[in-house]
């Protein structure tokens, strides 16, 4: 029954996105409004057909530009973020070469980054922060890779310096940053232990098509999104601070999410050195 179910989505998927993708490169090429919608449309079937229900814990920020600093279990992620609101990614550039989901990310407008090119850094940031400029909602999954779902590993800060390139040299411009938790809490409507949070969770050296497989055929995953508190940034703003509590927020919502706890934020400088169920770190083949 498990893999007929997931043939179906196969075949419906398959169905949507040959419909989808030709209008997807005509808005993208003709620079059409609908570019950033479409993308959306998509991510809203995936996560219907494959079963997953989405809990929002607060609300994506409305100003802009805006950047979104959130923590990466897996490629589900995409999925459900997609599924939200109009926004692109930023990932590894080994992403684009990808079957079918190098494409995927190139009609989603993604930004993508050679991590072993550091000389690169400045270049992609400032190509983000014009993305962010134009109005783009842009993710970036601030660990640098993928974990297991049990815990946040710590941000790297060197994209993060698109937000303090965005406001540039002008004493008025703003620029906001917002943290965003993505925790897998239940499976079949049932809380979902350690043990089986990598059912999930992609990382490490854990192949694509098995992964995919696993997620169709079982599916049915409840994911909790918690969007923190906005931060204001200016071109005072100091990249690393900014990184440090960005990287607090989002571990602390994590924790709270898996705990099915309130958020207690006073608490947040407390759990910089909480460890949740955290594995060793894992290689970073999997992280987007």
């Amino acid at each position: 029954m498990a893999e007929i179910k997931a043939g179906i989505i196969i075949f419906l998927l398959t169905i949507v996105s040959l419909i989808l993708i030709p209008l997807q490169w005509a808005a993208i090429k003709f620079r059409l409004p609908v570019q950033r919608k479409l993308p959306e449309i998509w991510h809203r079937v995936a996560t219907r057909l494959v079963g997953i229900k989405i809990q929002q814990i607060g609300e994506p920020a409305t100003d802009r530009p805006l950047l979104i600093a959130a923590n990466h279990v897996s490629w589900v992620d995409i999925a459900v973020l997609g599924s939200l609101m109009p926004l692109s990614f930023i990932a590894k550039s080994e992403v684009s070469g990808w079957p079918i989901f190098g494409l995927l990310a190139k009609l989603q407008r993604t930004v993508f980054v050679n991590r072993t090119r550091r000389t690169e850094t400045a270049q992609v940031a400032d190509e983000i922060a014009d993305r962010m400029a134009q109005g783009d909602a842009m993710v970036l999954f601030a660990e640098g890779t993928s974990n297991d779902g049990n815990c946040v590993l710590p941000f790297r800060s060197a994209l993060l310096g698109a937000a303090t390139r965005a406001v540039g040299s002008d004493e008025t411009s703003r620029v906001w940053v917002q943290p965003l938790s993505v925790a897998y809490q239940g499976f079949y409507g049932l809380p979902m232990g350690r043990a089986h949070r990598p059912h999930v969770a992609w990382y490490g050296d854990m192949e694509l098509p098995g992964h995919l497989w696993g997620i169709f055929s079982r599916g049915a995953l409840d994911v909790i999104v918690r969007w923190g508190d906005p931060v204001l940034v200016d071109k005072d703003t100091d990249r690393k601070a900014l990184t440090r509590k960005l990287e607090r927020d989002v571990r602390a919502m994590t924790i709270a999410s898996l705990l099915q706890k309130p958020l207690e934020s006073e608490q947040t400088d407390d759990l910089k050195a909480f460890e949740f169920f955290s594995n060793a770190e894992k290689t970073g083949k999997a992280g987007a």
